[in-house]
């Protein structure tokens, strides 16, 4: 076992990220990237994705983009495909594919629950099962859940229940896993500096969910992209958590 989990770490590990041309995901991308990961960069919108691609190839890296669905089952299939053809295998699955819309309950448009549903919660589930079936030994799958499951604020019931289902199937999947050498965390962030949780939202709310912390600021994309390097190489022992990256919020 020891010389195969050796064995493991020295080979170039393949990383695929859903989401990847987002503010978190593409942040992960170029710091898998340059710990020595080749990356798969999928996204729903291709120029972005294949930017990044060109970007970390540009820089020495080895990189492709593959458009997809996360929600659709067939472009999962394909996404995982186009990652064993042109780099031999998947190792890690990181998925941060995700919407946020906010809404106070008694108000919430239920189609605007179904929109979250399909990608929070189709989308993580499509693609985890994909990753069930395919990522080699020694490798690890990273859900995306968020702080707000815990934070329990105002207008987020939507996208926090998609996210406690996300904790749910990623503490089961690790167990379903057992013998197969593969880890399964969640990596559950607060308040992030990102397009996703800035849109519509005024200075005044900001500066609010900025002093929540202890550390009196909101998140960046790289205190996100150092929880998950570790959970995607050294993190051997941690399985089926879900670790939350805040800033001590809760």
């Amino acid at each position: 076992m020891a010389n195969q989990q050796e064995a493991n770490a020295a080979r170039e590990r393949v990383v695929v990220v859903t989401g990847g041309a987002g503010g978190i995901g593409q942040a992960i991308c170029r710091r898998l990237a340059d710990d020595g990961h080749a990356v798969v960069v999928n996204d729903a919108g291709p120029a972005e994705a294949e930017l990044l691609a060109r970007t970390i190839t540009d820089r020495g890296g080895r990189a492709i983009s593959v458009r997809g669905d996360v929600a659709d089952e067939d472009d999962v299939a394909a996404l995982f495909e186009a990652a064993e053809s042109a780099f031999g295998g998947v190792d890690v699955v990181v998925n941060t594919a995700g919407i946020m819309m906010l809404s106070l309950l008694a108000e919430l448009d239920l189609a605007v629950l179904d929109r979250m549903h399909r990608v929070n919660i189709r989308g993580t589930f499509v693609t985890s099962r994909e990753a069930a079936r395919r990522v080699r030994p020694g490798g690890a799958i990273i859900n995306f859940s968020s702080s707000m499951v815990k934070m329990a604020l105002p207008t987020y019931a939507a996208y926090a229940a998609s996210k406690g289902a996300v904790d749910a199937l990623t503490l089961i999947l690790a167990r379903e896993l057992r013998g197969r050498d593969i880890t399964v965390n969640a990596v559950a962030p607060g308040p992030t500096a990102t397009p996703l949780f800035l849109n519509e939202k005024d200075q005044g709310t900001i500066d609010r969910l900025a002093q929540m912390a202890p550390l009196e600021r909101l998140g960046v994309p790289a205190d996100i992209t150092e929880v998950v390097a570790f959970l995607a190489g050294p993190a051997r022992w941690v399985n089926g958590q879900v670790l939350y990256a805040n800033g001590g919020v809760i």
